[in-house]
C-alpha cells in the first residue's frame, strides 16, 4: 500500500464522460448519473483500509446529498488480477453489504481513472449542475484509519455548498488513500 493525496482541485474542469459496466449489469454514462444540482464522482475499491474506514459515510452523505438533487456514482478502477479482492463479484458484495444507493462501476481498461487523473481511493471528484470540478477534498478527518469529528463530513458541507451556490470551498484537505493499482 502506498499512501497518496489527491492533487489541488482544477475547478471548472470539466467531467469526461464514460460508459461503464454497474453491479447491477447496466451500462452507465455520465448523463445516467448527472445531478441537476450537482454530480459526485468517487474513485474507491472495496479492499483500500482507506475506503473501508469512510465507506459508512460515504453510503450515508450520498443518500442525503441526492435529497439536494446532487447524484453520486462510483468507479472501481484498480487492476482486479493483482488484487482479487476487488473483483466484479465482490464489487457486487461490497455495494450490497454497504447498502449502496449510487451506481458502483467497474473501469476494467483503466481509462476511466487515467481521464479524470484519479490518483488514489478514496478520490472524490464534486461537480456542479454545469459538471464543472468545484471540489477534490477529502470526505473527513482520519487518525489512525477512525473518523476524527462528529457531524457533517467535509464532502457533505463542500457538495452543499455547490449544490446551492455552484462553487465549491476555495479551501480543501486532499484526500488521501491507497493508489490506485495500475496495470503493470
Amino acid at each position: 500500500m502506498s499512501l497518496t493525496e489527491t492533487p489541488v482541485c482544477n475547478f471548472g474542469e470539466k467531467a469526461k464522460n464514460f460508459e461503464l459496466l454497474s453491479t447491477e449489469n447496466k451500462k452507465i454514462t455520465l448523463d445516467n448519473v448527472k445531478g441537476k444540482n450537482g454530480t459526485l464522482i468517487m474513485f474507491i475499491c472495496n479492499h483500500c483500509p482507506y475506503v473501508k474506514a469512510v465507506i459508512k459515510d460515504i453510503a450515508k452523505d450520498a443518500k442525503y446529498l441526492e435529497t439536494l438533487g446532487v447524484k453520486s456514482v462510483a468507479i472501481m478502477s484498480n487492476d482486479v488480477k493483482n488484487y482479487p479482492e476487488d473483483s466484479f463479484k465482490n464489487m457486487i458484495l461490497f455495494s450490497k453489504t454497504h447498502n449502496f444507493s449510487f451506481p458502483y462501476l467497474i473501469d476494467e481498461t483503466q481509462k476511466v481513472a487515467k481521464e479524470f487523473g484519479a490518483v488514489c481511493t478514496p478520490d472524490f471528484f464534486g461537480y456542479n449542475k454545469n459538471l464543472e470540478l468545484q471540489y477534490r477534498g477529502r470526505i473527513r478527518e482520519l487518525k489512525n484509519l477512525k473518523s476524527v469529528g462528529k457531524g457533517d463530513s467535509d464532502l457533505n458541507i463542500a457538495m452543499k455548498l455547490i449544490a446551492t451556490s455552484g462553487q465549491g470551498p476555495k479551501n480543501q484537505i486532499p484526500s488521501m488513500g491507497c493508489n490506485i493499482k495500475w496495470f503493470k
